[in-house]
């Protein structure tokens, strides 16, 4: 009996192709973007895991200096004659061909594995090149073609490195980056002596970290991929709205087939049993068509995603994507997990299914106004724990809570806002044709109010998410204007060069500012320490938010130093305070904005730059009234290369070009979440047109044309589209209010400030329209259509 009841169950898929087509279209989308954002998280972390173990120190703790930038190598010698067993990192960026790779220098003698494998090299080497002058470089094969700048050390091919890392002896990479004789970090070796003196007797500038703590790229990308996850959660949310329409619709119409089944004794566990089993390969077949989808939404994203990565954070990221195991487990998990959701409700009403109910296809649509209450008391519920979230909460994950408990509360509200002004219409309504129009809109409500709420939350994503991303970009057009105010930025090959160009530049041009800087570890994290002269540039054009009166003269006379946004957020610092960097002791006399950089920064006074190691004295920002004579004669007359100079245009775009594709995989995961909205709203109104039947029939039998008929539903679902959209407004105002002060901040370390743009919604209300109007073209010309015999058939049996 089985057998034969479980195909009558399936029958139904074959008598209804289109929402079944619903079903697996529906599940598939949902599971397609939420499985391509995590594998692009997956990718992203794999590549960094793969960077920390290729120095061997992933799964050792490590030695950290407290304050400071780097460890003297004297403290290491120290440290080794005191017995404690440590092997020294230190790193840097090498720039070949105007490409930029994460270069690591390693003892490659005392270095932990896996630090590099002799036995997978593809050239044997021998370890006196590797150590002595000019060394070795080793690198990933795809990256070893492109070392190929004479001034470097031979290249060796290392296939297990990570893309964008390559190795080196530590004493090579000291000469590379040309730096004194200093180190990053220690990582502490197995099996220490016993009896070794304290780290506080020996070295107690510095710290000790557990396993995985230097690990500093992955958790700066931690707000980057948590944003991507909140966009795959939320599509997969829309998607399930689809699932759910399709689950719910599919069982009221089969309540007939369940009396049946259980008049002739099929159990009611059994029956619960075998629609669950028919969920499960509904949620296989479904989950793995989505699989496939993610894989191609994730190629295709993976490389502006890299892109991305590498350039507000420095994160190296490979830009092929492996499809492993783990991960298509999980995407058919979280396909299961979410058609057992979308359906709960409707298995729950076939379990309390009286076994010889009357069939009852719209029994649904009767009980609506008690579910439009329930609604709307859960949404006030959600409300009001969003406002104590404001209040009490913090971090990145309650900014994300916060934002998916407002928007789940407004979509809650929204058929209680269309049944509001749907009856408002009924009210105004003359005629007995605009009288049933209005009436039997709101009669349709229950049955499109998923796709509706579905629809309210992609158009509300795309509202909020481009006015923070147009905030952004006002905001940012702004700052660079200000903060690029040379005309020209030069960077010398090295120190001697740095000084000939100055004393070139000093009478050709109005003044040469330096841009030197040092980096250091400030409050535990890495930052980033600059040097400015006393300049009317920076007086007139530098962004400052907060500033001790006469800040400039503070900064020149070295009584205090400007710190960014992010630092100051971070540490809770405001200007007066106190701060400490490295050994000196100062207070900071302004903080100024510094958008797209998750790092702390500070700027001293020029001559209070030496107090820090380690200085970079190559950049310089030139001011002159004729950038291109002068850039010619840079090059001509000087004999600096073309990548060497760059001009203040040039410079602009390519910052913008990169905030461009920051923000690319943002706007393509909004278009994908609409066009699912747009599917969502497909499938219902095709899902419902067999169930309009009885009611388009009287009308039509009172002299109504099937073609109006069809023009009315159309009609109907534009009119639907047009008040959810006006509810969208708002709410997408709200999401882009608490992505740019609460998201924005615990992510980035910085506030925007928020800008409408009302054009962008004119041209997204047109889009939404045009896909409404495409999605209920289809079941508008069904209607128009449908024979006469169909309608007839409404009052010659019940349906």
């Amino acid at each position: 009996m089985n057998r034969v009841a479980f195909a009558a169950l399936l029958s139904y898929w074959r008598c209804h192709p289109v929402q079944l087509a619903a079903l697996v279209v529906g599940l598939a989308l949902a599971t397609a973007l939420w499985s391509g954002v995590q594998a692009i998280n997956s990718e992203a972390r794999a590549s960094y895991a793969a960077a920390a173990r290729a120095i061997g120190g992933d799964d050792r703790p490590t030695l950290f200096p407290i304050q400071g930038q780097s460890i003297p190598v004297e403290t290491y010698v120290s440290l080794r004659r005191a017995g404690w067993l440590v092997s020294p990192v230190i790193e840097g960026r090498l720039e070949v061909g105007g490409e930029r790779f994460r270069l690591i220098g390693v003892d490659l003698v005392t270095a932990p594995p896996p630090a590099l494998d002799a036995d997978a090299l593809e050239t044997d080497v021998d370890a006196s090149d590797t150590l002595g002058t000019p060394g070795r470089l080793f690198a990933p094969r795809d990256l070893a073609g492109r070392l190929t700048q004479s001034d470097l050390p031979p290249v060796v091919v290392a296939p297990e490195l990570p893309a964008g890392i390559v190795l080196a002896d530590v004493g090579v990479v000291t000469r590379l980056l040309d730096r004194e004789a200093s180190l990053d970090r220690l990582i502490v070796l197995p099996d220490q002596p016993l009896g070794r003196p304290p780290l506080e007797e020996i070295a107690p500038e510095l710290e000790q970290r557990a396993p995985g703590s230097q690990e500093e790229v992955a958790r700066l990308t931690d707000s980057f991929h948590l944003n991507l996850t909140a966009f795959g959660f939320l599509s997969f949310a829309v998607g399930l709205f689809i699932v759910h329409g399709a689950i719910g619709l599919a069982f009221e119409e089969r309540r007939s087939t369940f009396r049946t089944l259980r008049a002739l004794g099929l159990p009611l566990k059994r029956l619960v049993s075998l629609l669950a089993v028919e969920l499960f390969a509904f949620a296989i077949l479904s989950g793995g068509l989505g699989m496939l989808l993610g894989s191609i939404i994730a190629a295709a994203l993976l490389p502006d995603v890299a892109a991305t990565l590498e350039g507000l954070y420095g994160a190296t990221v490979d830009e092929s994507l492996s499809l492993r195991p783990a991960w298509w487990a999980a995407g058919l998990a979280i396909a299961v997990v979410g058609t057992s959701l979308a359906g709960a409700g409707a298995m729950w009403k076939v379990a309390n299914l009286p076994a010889l109910a009357a069939a009852q296809p719209r029994a649904w649509a009767r009980a609506s106004e008690r579910t439009l209450w329930l609604q709307a008391g859960a949404a006030l519920a959600l409300i009001a724990f969003s406002g104590a979230l404001a209040i009490a909460g913090s971090g990145l994950v309650a900014g994300f809570t916060l934002l998916g408990s407002l928007l789940l509360a407004c979509a809650l509200l929204l058929p209680l806002w269309l049944s509001v002004c749907l009856h408002l219409g009924r009210q105004m309504a003359s005629g007995p044709i605009s009288e049933w129009f209005w009436a039997d809109t709101l009669q349709q409500l229950p049955g499109l109010r998923l796709a509706m709420m579905a629809l309210l939350l992609a158009l509300a994503t795309n509202i909020g998410v481009g006015t923070m991303v147009q905030s952004f970009r006002l905001t940012f057009t702004g700052w660079l204007d200000q903060r690029l105010a040379a005309e020209l930025y030069v960077e010398a090959e090295d120190a001697q060069q740095a000084e000939d160009l100055v004393a070139w530049l000093q009478p050709r041009s109005e003044a040469v500012l330096p841009i030197w800087s040092s980096e250091l570890r400030l409050f535990g994290a890495p930052a980033r320490v600059y040097g400015v002269v006393d300049h009317q540039t920076y007086r007139e054009n530098w962004p400052l938010l907060a500033f001790l009166p006469g800040v400039w003269d503070r900064v020149e006379a070295g009584e205090g130093v400007l710190i960014n946004e992010q630092l100051s957020r971070r540490e809770n610092l405001s200007p007066g305070d106190p701060i400490r960097i490295d050994l000196w002791e100062t207070r900071v006399a302004g903080i100024y904005s510094d958008y797209g950089n998750p790092s702390g920064q500070v700027i001293v006074g020029i001559n209070e730059l030496t107090r820090f190691d380690n200085l970079d004295r190559r950049d310089f920002g030139i001011r002159t009234e004729a950038p291109a004579e002068l850039e010619r004669a840079l090059r001509e007359d000087f004999g600096l290369a073309s990548d060497q100079i760059v001009d203040q245009d040039a410079l602009k775009r390519m910052s913008q070009e990169i905030f461009e594709r920051t923000f690319s995989v943002t706007a393509a995961l909004s278009v994908l979440t609409l066009g699912i909205a747009a599917v969502a709203m497909l499938t219902s109104l095709l899902t419902l047109a067999n169930l309009r039947l009885p009611q388009l029939a009287p009308v039509w039998a009172l002299g109504l044309t099937r073609k109006r008929l069809g023009l009315l539903e159309l009609a109907r679902s534009l009119l639907l589209a047009v008040l959810t959209f006006a509810a969208a407004v708002p709410v997408g105002l709200l999401l882009a209010w608490v992505l740019l002060t609460v998201v924005n901040v615990e992510a980035f370390g910085w506030q925007l400030p928020m800008y409408v743009f009302p054009s962008d919604w004119l041209t997204l209300g047109a889009l939404s329209l045009i896909s409404v109007a495409l999605a209920g073209l289809w079941p508008a010309i069904r209607i128009a259509t449908r024979p006469a015999a169909d309608l007839i058939k409404v009052f010659a049996h019940e349906r």
